[in-house]
């Protein structure tokens, strides 16, 4: 999907976060050289935490996301197909510990559901972690985020309730 990164970081004057797949040094050489302000490893900071931790020390903690995609409090990898035994918490503040700033996590059980946000795990991680939590899964209408905003999290990853007409983007505009 790099085609597609360039295209959409030369057309906009978006901030771009670019996540998924990415599994090698070359790969965010890629995604930072096609515009990429920012990128997310989740299952890469698992299943290959040196190489993970190097990233955070040659680009720094503000270039690099960690993301901490769960269910029933454990982390999930690989597209969410594995559910490891790292707790979400433990793992958000191991990465902490050594300069991880932002975290997203998506409470896999509520993403596309539309149902509401996983408030308790955000209050948890917000209270136990200084990291600035981007919030994902579940937002189901503009309460949801006006909640996540009184939480503490400084942002949201918001999919179908944009999609289906659930947020518009003229409510968003009056959150920033």
């Amino acid at each position: 999907n790099y085609k597609v990164l360039e295209k959409i970081c030369s057309k906009t004057n978006l901030s771009v976060d670019f996540g998924g797949g990415l599994k090698s040094d070359n790969d965010l050489q890629i995604a930072f050289n096609s515009g990429a302000h920012q990128i997310t490893g989740g299952s890469i900071a698992v299943e290959k935490p040196e190489m993970f931790k190097r990233w955070l020390s040659l680009y720094g903690s503000h270039k690099i996301i960690l993301g901490a995609d769960c269910n029933n409090g454990k982390i999930a990898t690989s597209g969410w197909l594995e559910i490891s035994e790292l707790n979400v918490i433990d793992f958000i503040v191991d990465y902490e510990k050594i300069g991880i700033c932002y975290v997203i996590s998506t409470d896999i059980a509520k993403d596309g559901m539309l149902q509401g946000t996983s408030n308790d795990l955000y209050k948890e991680i917000i209270k136990k972690t200084n990291v600035k939590l981007i919030a994902s899964g579940g937002v189901s209408c503009f309460n949801d985020l006006l909640i996540l905003q009184e939480l503490g999290c400084q942002g949201a990853i918001i999919g179908k309730a944009l999609y289906e007409g659930k947020l518009t983007l003229k409510e968003l505009q009056t959150l920033c």
